[in-house]
């Protein structure tokens, strides 16, 4: 098994006092050990090595597979092995003397290994011995090594080698190893087809296993799809007869007739009559389902949407003349805006809004009267919130960014001043620090990261509607001007994607915008323009998922009645340049943030299709339009 790592060396700390009541005739019984609650440097004494290395009071021989023996100390041995203390004790036969020599068959490296850790707690693990190390560790019952060789293989897993670990792990009754290989193998299969070599090798349901998945991280149908035809085609002879129960395996149902009708055409479906009845027949129910605008239903295993790898969360914001405290969910894979009851008791706008580790943190804001220097956390998994460390300087119109685990605050408005300053929060300290001031005063300005700088664009100063733009280099608290952008812009949005930036929407000072300008700092010398959006709008959300980049809500300019707050959803796509529509939030809002999380073990929680099973879905959430 090629795992792709590098020498690592482990300590192991602890061991468990209820080892030696563990029994090799109960070991499909006996509770999983191959993860560690803790790890770290655990002090032997070292007068147990320095007795090991002058062969000094040793009392026992263990031979290797070899012949090679080794002169231990018994009950060292037995401290780490309940498999050596029984043999050692004769607690078995309490009726012979106790043995002084066991041999065994592990090679004479793999127990030099094993030996090193019973003295020191210390375990050379690498690409080459992992695999024995964990089997002869298993075979012995030295459950620290376990331990440590199922940290070093969740440690180094990738998508080049997650199956193999994941196979590896069902050999040896590693259970938690095997669950996080599963976790690891849905959350990243589009990688691990072009990357897994073993993906090919894979039993007919074992894939199917993986495919039925309801958390299986796809943007769409079309990718299981594809890995169909790479499992088939490796073996097509053989593997034909399986096709029709794999296709079985894709929702189809949440393609378009178009899409189904070109996978339809590949050789082998045409030429297996059952396959291209299948086919025609989810045709003509997508159809069905069309014209008479059916509901969804979890019912239908087709018509079930994945449950989606992140999950948006949209926060707060400027509603119906006053701040809000609502918290909606998006969910990409059913494109349906999810409400949700965890609101904060503090309405609040013009905040900011990021993810770290799991959690989410809302920093500043204004609830009508008060400009907040506070932050808050909220932990998607527990649905609680809580309250974190202060701001120096109260900021509404902030623009908020995450790089490097540490929280930036740039800019805003305090209540008297547009401001300048900058602060960054440091989770682990639960602390602010100020670090160098921006070069213009910026409040409702948008700031975004892009390799290890921090850019921030437009704003407002207190005079005038800015168009400039500078750039923040962490590696050397440095601030510098990049170029203007086109046009001036308050409540923009500024988005890293890839290489570029893009700065879209926002108030020029006379209408709210549709226009959009990129720039890639490495190679462009100005701003260019982009395709307009659909709807002109400031102060709104953006985020990156799936390779576009969403727009939430914001304030819109209308003829007649002058800015209002809307709800539409619309996303970029760079690649082609064109705008295309999602579905809108429930509620009508401006000033928001949100912010994506993603991997949250309780996700079915916060999908449509959570909601779906339990009957609970919200009576204003849109139907999906096809």
């Amino acid at each position: 098994m090629d795992v792709s790592m590098k020498l690592l060396k482990i300590n192991y700390y602890g061991s468990s006092g209820k080892c030696n009541k563990i029994s090799r005739r109960r070991r499909k019984l006996k509770k999983c050990v191959c993860v560690l609650p803790q790890t770290g440097e655990l002090e032997f004494p070292r007068v147990w090595e320095e007795l090991r290395n002058n062969n000094q009071l040793c009392d026992g021989i263990v031979r290797c597979a070899s012949g090679k023996e080794f002169r231990i100390h018994r009950a060292i041995l037995s401290a780490v092995s309940p498999y050596f203390k029984a043999l050692f004790t004769n607690s078995i036969n309490r009726d012979k003397e106790e043995n002084t020599q066991a041999n065994t068959t592990i090679p004479t490296a793999i127990l030099e290994t094993l030996l090193d850790f019973a003295y020191s707690g210390k375990c050379n693990i690498n690409e080459q011995n992992v695999e024995s190390l964990l089997r002869f560790a298993d075979q012995y019952e030295i459950l620290g090594v376990v331990q440590l060789c199922c940290k070093f293989l969740l440690d180094e897993m990738c998508p080049a080698n997650c199956l193999g670990i994941l196979h590896f792990a069902g050999q040896y009754f590693c259970t938690k190893l095997m669950e996080r290989g599963k976790s690891y193998v849905r959350h990243h299969f589009v990688d691990l087809l072009s990357e897994s070599c073993e993906f090919v090798n894979l039993t007919i349901s074992e894939l199917s296993e993986i495919l039925k998945d309801d958390e299986l991280n796809i943007k769409s149908e079309e990718i299981v799809f594809d890995a169909i035809k790479k499992w088939v085609n490796f073996m097509p002879m053989k593997r034909r007869v399986h096709l029709l129960e794999l296709l079985k395996c894709m929702r189809l149902h949440n393609l378009e007739m178009k899409q189904i009708s070109k996978m339809s055409k590949w050789s082998l479906i045409q030429k297996d009559p059952e396959c291209k009845q299948y086919m025609t027949e989810a045709q003509q129910l997508i159809h069905q389902y069309l014209m008479e605008e059916t509901t969804t239903s979890c019912d239908n295993y087709s018509f079930r949407p994945r449950i989606p790898y992140e999950i948006l969360f949209a926060i707060g914001g400027w509603s119906a003349g006053s701040p809000t405290n609502f918290i909606e969910i998006y969910d990409i894979r059913a494109d349906r805006w999810l409400l949700s009851t965890d609101t904060d008791s503090v309405p609040r706008a013009y905040h900011g809004l990021c993810s770290l580790r799991g959690l989410i943190y809302m920093v500043g804001g204004f609830d009508g009267n008060e400009y907040f220097n506070t932050m808050r956390c909220f932990n998607p998994v527990t649905h609680e919130w809580s309250e974190c460390a202060c701001m120096y300087y109260p900021r509404c119109y902030v623009s908020v960014v995450m790089h490097d685990e540490r929280i930036y605050a740039l800019g805003g408005y305090n209540g008297r001043v547009r401001m300048n300053t900058v602060e960054r929060y440091s989770p682990d300290k639960n602390q602010w620090e100020l670090i160098p001031s921006m070069l213009k005063q910026r409040s409702d300005a948008s700031a975004a990261v892009l390799n290890s700088k921090i850019y921030i664009v437009g704003g407002f100063n207190g005079q005038e509607v800015m168009c400039s733009a500078e750039m923040f280099d962490i590696s050397t608290s440095q601030w510098s001007y990049i170029p203007h952008m086109s046009s001036a812009r308050s409540g923009v949005s500024l988005v890293a994607f890839k290489n570029a930036l893009y700065a879209i929407g926002g108030f020029n000072g006379y209408t709210r915008l549709t226009t959009g300008e990129k720039f890639m700092p490495e190679s462009d010398t100005r701003w260019t323009e982009i395709t307009e959006m659909m709807t002109p709008r400031s102060n709104f959300a953006t985020i990156t998922m799936d390779d576009f980049i969403y727009i939430i809500g914001g304030f819109n300019d209308l003829l007649l009645s002058g800015s209002t707050t809307i709800n539409y959803v619309e996303y970029y796509d760079p690649e082609s340049n064109e705008w295309l529509d999602a579905s809108s939030m429930n509620l009508n809002r401006s000033a928001l943030s949100v912010c994506v999380v993603s991997g949250l073990p309780n996700s079915r929680e916060y999908s449509f299709l959570g909601r779906l099973s339990n009957g609970d879905t919200e009576k204003d959430t849109k139907l999906q339009d096809r």
